[in-house]
């Protein structure tokens, strides 16, 4: 496994970033992405600490329920460019299974293989942009607005178009191309799937972040530590080697890759969504108690209902580890069914429990003055002070705000609003894919025979 020096040396490739209108010529030292990129470091660093000698436990193929389920506190555990590239090799995993085909097969193996090997980074490029989203790929003014072969050669391809909202995109070493939809004949230039170097010739990275801007990053506990670029790549015409292609005009196969992807997108959303439950009841009930207010009946229902939330999030997540099926190939994938149930009511609820938590906690949430104020002569015993709650303790409850605040009010958490309901592909796909899943017929069946009809089943 790497280091995180070797890591961080592993970034000076000549790859072409962007940030703010201007080029990056060293990520490391950014001011803004420079610390996503240290903790994208001790990363590799935690791993290479804890397991010298041995393969990245985040590049194994799970094949047991027991294998999903140990995965998941390493991801909590781990970056989000970590997390995406265990997700970017199952999609290709279970991608390469679905399909069939020899080789595509071996050549998602092999690309695999050098991955694991090398321990290197890959993220996950999907969403195309789309140009005017009532017309289908093949009907648009511009017909770069989805990614798509612009030059088929002996050797590979070339490649053009753009893939929005990557997270890590900077971060990693490679790009994992796949179509964003079904495609069908006529669209064959749209439908591929491939790998492209992130310092490939043609590839160019613009980012944002929501990293915090401030000089004292006390007052942002959460998002200062783990912070992550988004990134809107662009692939000028680029070449693809034959052996990095996955896909290559098969307009039948096109929507297998998104399928795997949203499998793989949603099971990583389901476990997160299940911690942020728990972390949104823990800061409800802490600030409850500081504002002395825990005994309060509003309050205690709303603290109940999101325990159900995150009881019942948690258990969808048990669920669709615990009832995981199996491909050919032997890898261990969760259950559809209650994979995309699980991510879809995590989700659609997520903003109602953070309603709750403001509600509980106050308008203090957006305007606690800063830590800083605290150690100032004149107005930090003021601060103190008039801070204190029901514990007396105004320090407390002032981080307790900030954290609240970091988490759910502020740039961090109008990416978590947003980033909930679209990771995976949005609501109204888990909704199609979890209708797809849902024994609707035996349904029907139950409800024909407790209505005394169970003559018209067969019908």
């Amino acid at each position: 496994m790497m280091t995180g020096a070797e890591y961080r040396a592993s970034l000076n490739d000549g790859r072409s970033i962007f940030f703010e209108g201007e080029r990056v010529e060293d990520v490391v030292c950014h001011p803004i992405l420079g610390p996503a990129v240290d903790v994208v470091a001790r990363c590799y660093d935690h791993f290479h600490t804890t397991r010298p000698g041995a393969e990245s436990p985040l590049m194994g193929v799970p094949r047991s329920a027991e294998d999903l389920r140990s995965r998941i506190p390493m991801l909590h555990d781990a970056d989000l460019v970590a997390h995406v590239t265990y997700q970017s090799i199952m999609t290709l995993t279970t991608a390469a299974s679905r399909i069939g085909d020899p080789k595509y097969a071996e050549r998602v193996a092999a690309f695999v293989a050098h991955v694991q090997r090398r321990d290197l980074r890959v993220t996950e490029c999907i969403t195309d942009a789309k140009g005017d989203r009532s017309r289908a790929p093949g009907q648009q003014s511009d017909p770069d607005a989805y990614t798509r072969v612009v030059e088929r050669r002996a050797d590979g391809v070339v490649i053009r178009g753009a893939k929005l909202h990557i997270s890590g995109a900077c971060l990693g070493h490679e790009l994992m191309v796949i179509p964003t939809k079904a495609m069908k004949p006529g669209e064959e230039a749209y439908a591929i799937a491939c790998a492209v170097p992130v310092n490939a010739p043609g590839v160019k990275i613009v980012n944002t972040s929501y990293a915090p801007r401030h000089a004292d990053t006390r007052d942002f506990p959460i998002s200062a530590k783990n912070n992550c670029p988004e990134g809107f790549v662009i692939f000028d015409d680029v070449f693809v080697p034959a052996e990095r292609i996955f896909l290559d005009g098969e307009v039948k196969h096109a929507t297998v890759f998104a399928h795997s992807l949203g499998l793989w997108e949603r099971l990583g959303g389901l476990s997160f969504l299940a911690d942020e439950a728990d972390q949104l009841v823990g800061f409800a009930q802490l600030i409850a108690e500081a504002n002395g207010l825990a005994r309060e009946a509003h309050v205690r229902e709303k603290i109940s209902e999101m325990i159900i939330h995150a009881t019942l999030v948690r258990a969808t997540l048990e669920a669709a580890i615990s009832g995981c099926g199996f491909g050919a190939d032997g890898t261990a994938y969760p259950d559809e069914l209650y994979t995309n149930a699980g991510k879809y009511h995590g989700a659609a609820n997520y903003n109602l429990m953070v309603r709750h938590l403001h509600d509980i906690a106050g308008g203090s949430v957006l305007t606690a003055p800063a830590i800083a104020d605290l150690e100032n002569n004149e107005v930090g015993p003021l601060v103190r002070k008039y801070m204190a709650g029901a514990d007396g303790d105004g320090e407390r409850r002032l981080k307790l705000f900030h954290a609240i605040r970091d988490l759910t009010a502020d740039a961090y958490g109008g990416w978590k609003f947003v980033t909930n309901i679209q990771a995976g592909g949005g609501l109204y796909a888990q909704r199609i894919v979890t209708r797809k899943h849902y024994d609707l017929e035996g349904a029907k069946r139950k409800a024909l025979k407790i209505a005394g009809m169970a003559e018209g089943a067969a019908h």
